[in-house]
């Protein structure tokens, strides 16, 4: 993956009611730097965004001393969204202050054991807390950050969906570069795998949150017929080994699938009346199909065919600014909509897109929308200045 533009120390993005900055994450000062360049305003909440290519516990550990008594929380990427669009080996820091924002945050250490019940009980009684607190402030999101190779965001998000009420959800799966190998979520101290953090946020900022693909269900469809749905692994499609059969309808030879060919050949489910992507991560050694997200037997996919990623993201992005330009656009973006752009020689027009309208955060091992985990999608929140709905 190329990286678009980069910087040697902490910078901080224009004035505005989010507050950012991004450091190299080899500097050697970079946390410090981070908290110098974000101002001495007091901060509900600061998120990093750190690249797989940084010592996730080193950088957590110093940023709860840096940042005290302010919380800390954030996830390793496949990339980060940065003041130059897309991004690598950064620390991005977004941090809410408090004149405009409330939060509360919910740590899921172990997806293995926990109670959904228990989460959602106290997700109802953080809602109202903040609501007694703040009553003038109308405006509240959900942020989840899970760890991207725990195969748990399907479960989580449907279990987790009767405590979000009228508040909408939208996350991003932790992500380790191109490497699959380790991803952490990070909370005040500790860099955790196999864990989640939802972030409960109220505020006086109008806020809009969305999900977007650029992505058309062609007439190609194909079965699942054998899998193993517990590690999102497809090993039989239409009867056939699944890699070969998927190589075979797109007229590829299957020795030769990568990144880039599940990226421009994305497979999509119909649920509830719209597409949603099951994309693929890679192929096994025994040739079958590994995916990013839930999978399972008879189920049927269908080929989807991409439309121009910069033509659709500008149409994403003006609807956004329809009535009013947003402060930031925080967002998580699939780590397959990176490397699509990048085969297409698309990053700089993409990049200069997200720069222009602010958008930070990450790219993903997958997205989540309200009660659902989807891929090869961008979630996020656009939050507008307030006083002007």
């Amino acid at each position: 993956m190329n990286q678009a533009f980069g910087w040697a120390s902490a910078q901080s993005v224009r004035p505005g009611i989010v507050k950012t900055a991004f450091a190299e994450c080899s500097a050697d000062n970079a946390v410090r730097d981070l908290f110098r360049s974000l101002g001495d305003d007091p901060m509900a909440l600061i998120i990093l965004f750190v690249s797989p290519n940084a010592d996730a516990a080193a950088v957590i550990a110093e940023a709860e001393q840096e940042f005290a008594p302010t919380m800390v929380v954030g996830c390793t990427t496949a990339g980060e969204l940065a003041e130059g669009g897309y991004n690598e080996d950064q620390i991005v820091a977004l941090a809410l202050p408090c004149s405009h924002f409330e939060t509360r945050t919910i740590l899921l250490p172990d997806l293995n054991d926990f109670c959904a019940q228990d989460i959602i009980a106290e997700m109802i009684h953080n809602r109202t807390a903040m609501t007694r607190s703040f009553p003038a402030w109308e405006y509240e999101f959900t942020f989840l950050m899970i760890d991207g190779l725990s195969t748990k965001e399907d479960e989580l998000t449907s279990e987790l969906a009767m405590g979000l009420g009228p508040v909408p959800l939208f996350g991003g799966s932790a992500g380790d570069g191109t490497e699959f190998g380790h991803t952490y979520v990070l909370h005040g101290s500790q860099a955790l795998e196999n864990a989640a953090i939802l972030v409960q946020v109220r505020t006086s900022c109008p806020i809009k949150v969305f999900k977007t693909d650029h992505l058309v269900p062609a007439a190609q469809r194909m079965v699942v017929t054998k899998a193993d749905p517990a590690n999102r692994i497809v090993q039989e499609i239409n009867a056939e080994p699944a890699a070969r059969e998927y190589a075979r309808i797109l007229g590829k030879d299957p020795e030769q699938l990568t990144p880039f060919t599940f990226a421009a050949h994305p497979v999509v489910v119909q649920i509830g009346g719209q597409h949603h992507v099951r994309a693929i991560q890679q192929v096994a050694g025994n040739g079958d199909l590994v995916f990013f997200s839930a999978i399972d037997e008879g189920l049927v996919l269908t080929l989807a065919e991409p439309r121009d990623m910069t033509v659709h993201l500008q149409e994403e992005i003006a609807a956004l600014n329809e009535k009013q330009k947003p402060d930031t656009i925080l967002a998580c973006d699939c780590i397959l909509r990176r490397l699509e752009a990048q085969e297409k020689q698309k990053t700089h027009e993409i990049s200069r897109i997200l720069s222009d309208n602010h958008v930070v955060g990450f790219s993903t091992y997958g997205e989540q929308f309200n009660s659902i985990h989807v891929n090869q999608t961008m979630t996020g929140v656009a939050i507008y200045p307030p006083g002007d709905d």
